[in-house]
Parts: structure tokens; C-alpha cells; sequence
């Protein structure tokens, strides 16, 4: 059975491992500088949220979030920033179960919508995707500071 559930401090290691190989998965590289300061505004759960997918006891799956206004809605909206579930859990649910579990934050906290980015690439997370949500065929683009 998956249980999702707020990270909690006995969490940090498996998360921080979790957290890793995401951003490997994306061929990024960040310092531990990032992993210390994500995981403080987790704990703080005040600007950024994290939630953590156990199964068998062990956590195989996390998401990072947070809430936003928007400019052309009533309500806020949320943004699903990080989704990750370990290779060996996959095809078991915990992706979708983690979706939920925000989708279930947000409409707690009356966002209007759920929404998140994935490189046109990611097949496997897509076919996912397209069934949990619709994609507005939007392109991203970013300018670095």
C-alpha cells in the first residue's frame, strides 16, 4: 500500500537520494547548498511543500510544490515544480498517488488548478500525464539571471 505524507525529518537521506537522481535525470548538477536549502523550506512548509510516497515503510517517491496567484484567475494555482519516483517503484501507482496528493492540497486551499512542466522527451512520465491531465501544448521558455 502507498501512503503519502508530509517529509519528515527521518525522511532527509532517502529524500536527499531521491532528490539526486532527479536532477541527474534532468543532467543537472547542484551544490549541496540547494538539497540544505530545500529541504529547510520543506520543513518550514511555508513558501515550498514536499510530500513523500512510502511503500513497504520505505520512501520510493516525492513531489515538491507551491502556491501561487495568478494573474488571470480568481484563485491561486499551483505548481507541481519536482516529481520523482525511485526506478524500482515505478509502474506501481506512486506517481499518480502523488499527483493526487497534491491535486488534494490544492483544491484544500481553493487553487483553481495543478499544473507542471516535463521535457517533451520524458515518454514514459507523459503517458502518465496525458492521462491525469490535459496539456495545453504550451512551450517553456527561461531567460538565466
Amino acid at each position: 500500500m502507498i501512503t503519502i505524507e508530509p517529509l519528515k525529518p527521518e525522511d532527509r537521506e532517502a529524500w536527499e537520494h531521491l532528490f539526486r537522481a532527479y536532477i541527474a535525470f534532468y543532467e543537472r548538477v547542484a551544490p549541496q547548498e540547494v538539497y540544505d536549502r530545500a529541504w529547510r523550506e520543506f520543513q518550514a512548509g511555508e513558501r515550498m511543500h514536499a510530500l513523500g510516497a512510502h511503500l513497504g515503510g520505505e520512501l520510493v517517491g516525492i513531489t515538491h510544490f507551491l502556491m501561487h496567484p495568478s494573474t488571470s484567475a480568481l484563485t491561486d494555482v499551483c505548481y507541481l515544480q519536482d516529481l520523482f519516483t525511485a526506478p524500482e517503484a515505478r509502474g506501481k501507482g506512486v506517481a499518480r498517488a502523488l499527483i493526487e496528493a497534491v491535486a488534494d492540497w490544492a483544491r484544500a486551499r481553493d487553487c483553481g488548478r495543478v499544473y507542471w512542466h516535463t521535457k517533451e522527451s520524458n515518454a514514459t512520465a507523459r503517458r502518465l500525464y496525458d492521462r491525469v491531465a490535459v496539456n495545453r501544448g504550451f512551450i517553456q521558455y527561461q531567460l538565466p539571471l
